[in-house]
């Protein structure tokens, strides 16, 4: 390969480490044409899968600022997967395909600039697809929304409520106690009955007659 062919893989490498939102190394010793092809196909709009030279590769992912991260594991026949779409779908083709054809080595990745291990790339490939999740999202957050609004509906008359009891509290804390009926005043007593002043003369008289 020319210089300037060289240095063209290198630059095309670099940007679709940048471009990419992640990128899976494999080794694909022994696996046919046949059988690459079909892997491709299996990737669809996913990911586009490319046999690489390990050389041209360890600048690229020095360039793309990636070397910690992958420059390790370019070692043998390498081909990386770079993931362009769904990043669960892509793991889930690779998984499968590796199951169904064991001479396709998954050897780690990288995923939004973070290096991921081969059990980190099955258990995306575990996840349910994006288009599932993002509907059981939307479903929480309906309900989330619903049950907030019912709540929202409900504190008016709650509040009312409140309120009414509020008030009729204050009223019977505020009303003026009952007042004591007025105790009646004692009879006043009749003054004593005095002897008319005629009955006094007339006994008066009696008695100096029997004188």
């Amino acid at each position: 390969m020319a210089n300037a062919e060289k240095v063209a893989a290198v630059t095309e490498l670099t940007e679709r480490f940048k471009d990419s939102s992640g990128a899976v190394l494999t080794e694909y010793r022994g696996l046919t044409v046949a059988q690459l092809a079909e892997l491709r196909r299996s990737l669809g709009d996913n990911a586009t899968f490319a046999v690489v030279k390990n050389t041209l590769t360890k600048i690229a992912v020095t360039d793309a600022g990636l070397s910690d991260q992958l420059a390790s594991m370019l070692v043998g026949p390498s081909a990386i997967a770079f993931v362009d779409g769904d990043v669960v779908e892509a793991a889930k083709g690779l998984r499968d395909f590796a199951r169904a054809n064991p001479l396709l080595v998954i050897k780690g990745g990288v995923l939004d600039g973070r290096a991921i291990t081969p059990a980190e790339i099955i258990s995306l490939a575990d996840l349910e697809p994006r288009d599932v999740l993002l509907a059981k999202l939307a479903g929480a957050m309906k309900a989330s929304l619903a049950g907030a609004a019912a709540t929202f509906n409900a504190l008016p008359v709650q509040m009312a409520q409140l309120a009414d009891a509020l008030r009729a509290k204050l009223e019977a804390a505020e009303a003026p106690a009952a007042e004591a009926p007025a105790a009646e005043a004692p009879a006043a007593e009749a003054p004593a009955a005095e002897a008319p002043a005629a009955e006094a003369e007339a006994e008066a008289e009696a008695a100096a007659d029997e004188a």
